[in-house]
């Protein structure tokens, strides 16, 4: 499964971005973006924003809003934060674990054991409880280190993250749960 995360000011500016690939079953954790995803990755998650917007304020609930969003084979998450920044994760199934997937549905039963497990891994369902549950622990551990680089007295509201320390705890938090 490939990832790519960003974080959304309050006046929708981009101000933090990373692509990642799974490491979870034998992934390499490289993203598998083709170079036209690549392009159209932002698109999609800022054409999702509006979407983030009426369920922000249609529920009142604030942090974690769960897959908000579909594009073709990509899935959005989203979580906002209390001071109104949006941490956005567009994920993108492989195929094989999209057929694997697809497979359980139909109701085979060849290879019951294998079928189950990689059904409830992290990659075989965007929307299954297991990887909302992983998705949900990476954006809080993301949350975490994104308020303590904003206490940086150097920061100002809005400005692009450029810690190396920063792009290097979301990488480590994405290999731990996604």
């Amino acid at each position: 499964m490939s990832y790519y995360f960003v974080i959304i000011g309050t006046q929708d500016n981009p101000l933090f971005e990373y692509e990642f690939g799974t490491s979870k079953q034998g992934g390499d954790g490289q993203a598998h973006f083709t170079e036209l995803a690549r392009h159209l990755n932002q698109f999609i998650v800022h054409s999702s924003l509006d979407i983030v917007e009426e369920v922000q304020w249609a529920n009142g609930q604030l942090s974690y809003l769960k897959v908000i969003d579909k594009f073709f084979a990509n899935y959005i998450s989203c979580f906002i934060t209390g001071g109104n920044v949006k941490f956005l994760l567009l994920h993108q199934p492989t195929a094989t674990a999209t057929a694997t997937g697809a497979g359980m549905a139909g109701g085979g039963s060849s290879g019951a054991a294998t079928s189950t497990r990689s059904s409830t891994s992290v990659g075989a369902n965007p929307t299954s409880p297991q990887t909302e549950e992983a998705i949900k622990n990476f954006f809080n551990e993301v949350y975490d280190n994104y308020v303590k680089a904003i206490m940086n007295p150097f920061y100002r509201v809005n400005m692009e993250i450029r810690s190396p320390v920063f792009r290097q705890r979301v990488a480590a938090a994405g290999r731990k749960y996604l």
